[in-house]
């Protein structure tokens, strides 16, 4: 498996509209070949929020095929007009790991910001 880390600042004030957009995104997602999960994950300062994306794949060349789709694309960018600056974009293979949900979906967090 192999993952794409996305890291970004979001805008002061915009963490919601960052969530209702990822929330968003999921579905064109999903439709992705070899797609298995999206981590969202929040840091930073309350006045200058950060967050960490990692997306899940069953392949390096599921991974790659996804740049390929404009819908997702789409999405991505929706999502980027709420971040300050340009995303950092990386790949790694996993080696190993296990997450086991209570629940068959995590949601994103809504918070003030």
């Amino acid at each position: 498996m192999h993952a794409r880390i996305t890291q970004v600042r979001i805008l002061p004030g915009k963490v919601q509209q960052f969530a209702a957009a990822v929330d968003a995104l999921l579905p064109a997602a999903r439709k992705q070949a070899g797609f298995r999960g999206l981590f969202i994950l929040r840091g930073g300062e309350d006045d200058k929020p950060e967050a960490t994306l990692i997306s899940i794949w069953e392949s390096l060349a599921d991974l790659r095929a996804s740049e390929g789709n404009m819908f997702y694309y789409e999405g991505l960018s929706n999502l980027f007009t709420f971040c300050d600056g340009y995303p950092l974009m990386h790949e790694e293979e996993i080696l190993a790991g296990e997450f086991t949900p209570q629940h068959s979906s995590v949601h994103a967090v809504k918070q003030s910001g």
